[in-house]
């Protein structure tokens, strides 16, 4: 696990307070699932990355997934916009494109609001 400190100076006062974010990364997640089943870390990793691979396929195919207690990953369609590009000063049309979101299931954000 990657922890990051966060600094931050109270505008009311002169005191400092700091929040620590705690990073999981893949590994870090193979890692727990394999302590916590008992499984070696090669079968684990492997699982992991097939579900990893099966959901980017779905998405690629246009295909939401939904895992009941944990959330969906869905394909968002962002509409055509006129953007403008400061440095040249001229605008351009960004199409309409997909873009891959997650939505998380009521059950897993009252657990997180916790």
């Amino acid at each position: 696990m990657k922890i990051n400190t966060l600094y931050l100076h109270s505008q009311k006062s002169d005191f400092y307070y700091f929040k620590i974010f705690i990073d999981m990364t893949k590994a870090d997640i193979v890692s727990e699932i394999a302590r916590s089943t008992g499984t070696d870390r090669t079968t684990v990793l492997s699982c992991v990355e097939a579900l990893m691979s099966v959901v980017k396929r779905a998405l690629a195919n246009g295909e939401n997934v939904y895992l009941r207690g944990f959330g969906s990953f869905v394909v968002k369609t962002r509409a055509k916009k006129i953007a403008r590009n400061i440095s040249k000063n001229t605008t351009i049309v960004i199409p309409e494109h997909n873009i891959p979101a997650f939505k998380p299931a009521k059950v897993f954000l009252g657990s997180v609001a916790k």
